[in-house]
């Protein structure tokens, strides 16, 4: 039964909702989670109540999960009940009341502009991997793009003439520009490595060794790797590269609206998270040298 009811609700967000991929598999792994939990104690969506509910995030808790995990996790079982009593299944939702508290906001990972040259002049560019890599990586901090963006581009989304990029969501279509190291090493890519790299008829930009679409893992291993060979301390993420991108153009005098536009951020407050980043940065660099701070 629990199976039908998870199938039945994320085709719900696919075709109504219209989520990502991304976000339908978060919300399919969370369920999941908690059926499999409830069966453990006899009991399944359809029969379940605030007490099931309050013991499963206390068990997520205790097992070490992240705070935004559990976070992500209520959030998803929020929407399956609102779901379901939407179609007259259940007429209850146990999740009502049910609170975390608020988690302390990490400050992300971003890496100064020496950091970020050596990762870009990682990559051994006398072979047509290391280009391909090279390429990735300009691009990526060259746009601010997401891993899922980069990854998902086709040829018919750059133009190296021009300089500049499509990313293509649902319902959202942003040109972001490239400059010109990133578009010199897009050229090299597309004249001397590709061709040599990817399968016939294969329209993915970036491909990997088998000459298919470079995949999410396939490139953090690339990243972690050059991070490794140059001794870099700080631990990588798969934002670093977007998260640098914008507080290195806020540091250089970039509007918040532009950047969010870049970005492609709905809200401005989020890009706004950016600049209030940077003034924390300031604020530490102060504090610590200035005579009387």
């Amino acid at each position: 039964m629990d199976n039908t009811i998870i199938s039945k609700f994320t085709e719900y967000l696919k075709n109504d909702k219209m989520l990502s991929e991304n976000t339908l598999q978060a919300y399919r792994c969370d369920i999941n989670s908690f059926s499999a939990f409830a069966q453990t104690q006899g009991k399944d969506i359809l029969h379940t109540n605030k007490s099931l509910i309050t013991e499963f995030i206390l068990t997520m808790q205790k097992s070490g999960k992240a705070d935004s995990s559990v976070q992500r996790c209520l959030a998803s079982l929020r929407s399956l009940f609102v779901y379901l009593i939407s179609n007259g299944i259940v007429k209850k939702n146990p999740t009502t009341g049910i609170t975390l508290m608020k988690q302390q906001q990490k400050r992300p990972t971003t890496l100064t502009l020496e950091e970020m040259d050596e990762l870009l002049e990682a990559p051994d560019v006398s072979t047509k991997l290391g280009i391909r890599d090279k390429a990735m990586l300009e691009l990526i901090y060259a746009s601010g793009i997401k891993v899922s963006e980069l990854i998902s581009l086709r040829l018919s989304d750059v133009d190296a003439d021009i300089g500049y990029v499509k990313c293509i969501r649902t319902n959202n279509i942003r040109i972001i520009p490239i400059g010109k190291t990133s578009v010199l090493w897009l050229r090299q890519y597309l004249t001397l490595a590709r061709p040599h790299l990817a399968s016939e008829n294969e329209n993915a930009l970036f491909v990997n060794r088998s000459g298919t679409s470079m995949s999410r893992q396939g490139f953090w291993k690339i990243v972690k790797l050059y991070a490794i060979r140059i001794g870099l301390k700080k631990e990588i993420t798969p934002h670093t590269f977007r998260h640098s991108f914008a507080t290195h153009l806020l540091e250089n005098g970039a509007d918040l609206a532009s950047l969010q536009e870049m970005l492609g951020h709905k809200d401005i407050s989020s890009t706004q998270a950016y600049a209030r980043l940077m003034h924390t940065g300031i604020r530490e660099i102060y504090n610590k040298t200035h005579p009387r701070a």
